[in-house]
């Protein structure tokens, strides 16, 4: 095929030609996968949402789930830490003022 001999109204046509079979290429080897990996848990006696559970999700979505506050600053309501990471200024700003942190827990 000689794409330089070819019009514009000829490459365009094949690359709409080209598209439509790529995605048709595409649908059928996401199914394939699919069968083979239902397949490949169903000889340890699972099934394919027993393995992944959330498909519709990125992997990094399903592990971080947001956690609740624990805490809660006094002195603006607003300012809350979950207890997990690095503790903010206001936390760190309470404990050297001698403060026990069970008296900022919500």
């Amino acid at each position: 095929m000689d794409l330089k001999a070819m019009s514009s109204a000829e490459l365009k046509q094949l690359q709409a030609d080209l598209k439509q079979a790529l995605d048709a290429r595409l649908r059928r080897d996401l199914w394939d996968a699919e069968k083979a990996a239902e397949k490949a848990v169903e000889e340890y006696g699972f099934s394919l949402e027993q393995v992944f559970p959330y498909p519709n999700q990125r992997p990094s979505e399903r592990r971080m789930k947001k956690a609740p506050p624990k805490y809660r600053n006094p002195e603006n309501p607003e300012e809350t830490w979950t207890g997990r990471g690095r503790k903010p200024r206001w936390i760190t700003e309470a404990l050297a003022k001698g403060r026990d942190i069970s008296e900022l827990e919500i």
